[in-house]
């Protein structure tokens, strides 16, 4: 009898490859950070409370001090002057205590299984912070329409807007991540708040939010130049009003403290969790 002719070897099928890292990585992000948006969808009440401080500043502070005439702001009416300071002030007070919501989750124990997950640290800081600053985008609104009813001459241009989000969603995520870096050293939330409340005000008074830098004596003049704020209202006036500006050198500086901040806020975590 012939020999059966010998099966053919086996070939084994190769796995396709998978997405690329950065792929991955954004994907993580888009989805923790849709996470953290449905929690202001199911409760929208913290987004209407806030919506008061920003219309207390513009009504009483901006309209009482353009017509002082008390801070001289060029051509610029005071009330235009100040709105964008407002609008990147009513974003850091949103981030800068976004740490909390890390600590409430490491006493539920979601931290800890988010930990154990695939996701890098990275990815999971950017998630949380990008949310911030989607969420902070709700302050802008209610700056734009409060803006609109008095008159304030802003450019309503589509490009001007969409880099008005850019600018705040990168304010707000940086923030955010200096918070959860807070968080990861502060361990508790009430040492948080604390930090919170001590640091928040310096950031916006040493910032050029509420004057131009030319008026503030030397040594805040040093400190609003390493602001992050500083930059971020430097934008929303050059992108709003269109003043002179550096916008590339102002995104340049939200961009490096952005990535500067997940990183530390990522390299923090695993301590917040023990």
């Amino acid at each position: 009898m012939s020999a059966r002719p010998a099966a053919p070897p086996a070939v084994w099928a190769e796995a396709p490859p998978g997405p690329p890292a950065w792929r991955r990585f954004g994907s993580r992000i888009a989805t923790l950070c849709l996470v953290e948006l449905r929690k202001v969808r199911h409760d929208r009440t913290e987004l209407y409370t806030r919506a008061i401080q920003p219309a207390l500043w513009l009504l009483i502070f901006g309209e009482t001090f353009t017509r002082l005439h008390a801070i001289p702001t060029g051509e610029v009416p005071y009330l235009d002057y100040l709105a964008p300071g407002i609008m990147a002030q009513s974003a850091l007070f949103i981030a800068i205590f976004y740490g909390i919501q890390i600590i409430w989750e490491r006493d539920a124990g979601i931290l800890a299984k988010l930990l154990t997950t695939p996701t890098p640290r990275a990815a999971l800081v950017s998630g949380k912070a990008f949310a911030a600053g989607v969420r902070a985008l709700s302050q802008v609104v209610v700056v734009l329409a409060l803006s609109a009813l008095l008159g304030v001459d802003f450019r309503w241009n589509p490009l001007s807007l969409l880099g008005t989000a850019l600018v705040i969603v990168l304010g707000s995520a940086f923030f955010a991540t200096l918070s959860v870096s807070i968080a990861g050293l502060a361990l508790s939330r009430e040492r948080l708040m604390g930090i919170g409340q001590a640091i928040t005000m310096p950031l916006f008074f040493g910032s050029n939010a509420l004057y131009p830098i030319d008026l503030m004596p030397g040594w805040l003049r040093a400190i609003s130049v390493v602001n992050p704020l500083t930059y971020e209202v430097n934008a929303l006036r050059t992108l709003l009003l269109g003043l002179a500006g550096n916008l590339a050198l102002d995104l340049g500086v939200l961009v490096v403290a952005v990535v500067a901040g997940v990183s530390v806020a990522a390299a923090l975590l695993d301590r917040l969790a023990r």
